[in-house]
């Protein structure tokens, strides 16, 4: 299988990743404290290996996730490890410590004894436009303009319901591709994946409409997933994400990215 190929698989694994990772873990019982952390030396990170802007094995640029995770392992006073997953199956034998973009949902708690750090970034759906549009909400479309959607996503359902014109997308980012090129109206998908875009077209940037910001399910708060901690090494965890935000770390982190820093709610 050619690396052409088989990068859309990490596209389309990327945007709920984390949040498949949680409902997928059944990591043995025993707890990793923070005592032990310290004495390998290491934390160790799973990431997709070829998910930019999130996390790319190789390449100029690391992806955000390694960044954020090198900043956190600092914090801690030891290494960030890296474990390379991609499905299910690897997730369940790799032997990681943290995971990063975690969906986290008050009404959803993650199971197989997976703990959630303070959120440190607010995340959702939004409705991106080519700059020279005149659009400014979603009752400026036309019957007939179709919208961009993640195919059986809530947002394409949300919008079906409202009477929108959809065209389903397997990946963001072909979805984004497909408004540049004027093939759809507008698009709905994730800031990041916007903000990604935009960096590297600075010439056709797309233009965002916060059209779903009063819808709950459509919003959602972003924290690290911690497996199997123990509460020390849960607090240090809380505690060092707390520095990187109070001293601009990790909105420095995002904006080499394209993404603009939320903060959480």
């Amino acid at each position: 299988m050619t690396s052409a190929a088989w990068k859309p698989r990490y596209r389309l694994a990327r945007y709920a990743a984390s949040l498949s990772l949680l409902m997928l873990w059944n990591a043995p019982a025993d707890a990793r404290s923070l005592e032990t952390v310290i004495e390998r030396g290491a934390l160790t990170l799973c990431a997709s290996p070829n998910a930019l802007p999130f996390a790319s094995k190789t390449g100029p640029v690391p992806g955000f996730q390694i960044e954020l995770g090198e900043k956190i392992a600092e914090q801690l006073g030891v290494k960030l490890t890296r474990e390379w997953v991609v499905s299910a199956t690897q997730y369940r034998r790799a032997d990681c410590d943290l995971v990063l973009d975690v969906i986290a949902r008050k009404d959803t708690p993650p199971a197989g004894g997976v703990r959630i750090s303070r959120p440190y970034h607010r995340s959702g759906v939004v409705l991106a436009v080519r700059s020279d549009s005149h659009a400014s909400s979603l009752a400026n479309l036309g019957s007939d303009q179709r919208v961009g959607v993640p195919v059986g996503s809530l947002v394409s359902m949300t919008l079906a319901k409202g009477g929108a014109a959809t065209s389903p997308f397997v990946f963001e980012d072909d979805i984004v591709a497909a408004l540049a090129n004027r093939e759809i109206e507008a698009a709905a998908v994730t800031p990041m994946t916007v903000g990604w875009f935009n960096l590297q077209h600075a010439d056709k940037p797309l233009r965002l409409i916060p059209a779903f910001d009063n819808d709950q399910d459509l919003n959602w708060n972003i924290a690290a997933g911690l497996l199997r901690p123990d509460d020390k090494l849960r607090q240090r965890v809380d505690a060092a994400i707390e520095a990187l935000l109070a001293d601009g770390t990790i909105a420095r982190i995002y904006a080499r990215y394209g993404i603009e820093l939320r903060s959480p709610q």
